[in-house]
């Protein structure tokens, strides 16, 4: 059975992807990972936020210390920074595994992040996702203000590193396909859809804030698998899914919408390292229940341009739901 495929142009043996998440910390998860049939790992982001402090302590050794403390900061701040300890991963799973590893950026602005891309490619990141977790709270942005920053932040990534670079989306786009098509045309060398936004609950005992982790269930495949499905075959880029797979069978209808790669990471943290196995296991046998050979038979079989009826992806499909929905 085959069941390779490519993603940004990377040679994968499967499709399913360890998405960022905290297993990726650690080298050994990492080596287990690989062990279960992991495709490819995503390591957990490095914030913008943690660069910028590290710039900051920088700026302020220089500033009290003079021009002659540049000569001793590798050895006092950059081997303990979270931004060197980073690298640091990347370079150790580089050597610990065959497998690509891909690094993740974090933020929300240009700060950071352009000198410190090009730190991860000499690293000997595989690929970077850039992950703009940019929350537009502020009243007077525009819709045309908030896509021009993801676009903007992507060109200055990809000018400055020729590693392949990903976006990794929320769905909140007034225009989800046009913005896709605009940074598709900006050089993106792929999508991955969709970016859990963590949202805060509200404590009514305490009366704070709760920043709790929800890790997602299989009932969220459904808004992905809709524009993966509508995106397929549109765009040159790569299409990966994120969010709600928790077993074999989410996998093969990500695949079947069109997806090149399916990534999880709330199965792994539930189950463990080891359930990796139990997906790509689960994954051969659900192509072998339908006498299919290789991934490629199936991706992209049930896409909007593919299938005989596409308004099952349209407004007619929500209207017919709605009309047999029981009047009790």
């Amino acid at each position: 059975m085959d069941l390779k495929t490519k993603y940004l142009g990377l040679d994968l043996v499967n499709p399913l992807i360890v998405s960022a998440c905290t297993l990726g910390h650690s080298v050994d998860n990492i080596r287990k990972l690989e062990d279960n049939g992991a495709a490819a790992v995503v390591l957990p982001s490095i914030f913008q936020e943690e660069i910028e402090g590290h710039i900051e302590d920088i700026e302020v050794i220089l500033a009290e210390s003079g021009a002659e403390a540049a000569t001793y900061l590798p050895s006092s701040i950059a081997d303990h920074s979270g931004p060197q300890n980073y690298l640091d991963l990347i370079r150790k799973a580089r050597s610990a595994v065959d497998i690509p590893i891909i690094a993740s950026l974090n933020g929300s602005s240009l700060t950071g992040w352009t000198d410190y891309a090009k730190q991860i490619e000499q690293a000997g990141a595989s690929a970077i996702e850039l992950n703009v977790y940019f929350l537009p709270t502020d009243l007077a942005l525009t819709g045309h203000q908030v896509e021009q920053r993801y676009v903007e932040i992507l060109k200055a990534v990809k000018q400055t590193v020729k590693i392949p670079v990903s976006m990794k989306l929320s769905p909140y786009f007034s225009a989800l396909g046009d913005m896709v098509h605009q940074l598709d045309q900006a050089g993106a060398d792929g999508f991955v859809l969709f970016n859990r936004f963590y949202q805060p609950d509200i404590d009514l005992e305490e009366l704070t804030l709760q920043r709790d982790l929800n890790l997602s269930h299989r009932g969220e495949i459904r808004l992905p698998l809709l524009w993966l499905g509508a995106l397929s075959g549109q765009v040159k880029g790569s299409l990966a899914a994120s969010s709600g797979v928790q077993t074999a069978k989410e996998v093969v209808k990500y695949l079947f919408v069109g997806a090149d790669a399916v990534m999880t990471a709330s199965a792994l943290i539930r189950h463990g390292v080891g359930y990796m196995k139990t997906l790509l296991d689960g994954l051969k046998v659900e192509l072998e229940e339908r006498e299919v050979d290789s991934v490629s038979r199936i991706r992209g079989k049930m896409s909007r341009s593919a299938v005989a009826d596409p308004t099952a992806f349209d407004r007619a499909n929500y209207i017919k739901i709605l009309k047999g929905a029981p009047r009790g």
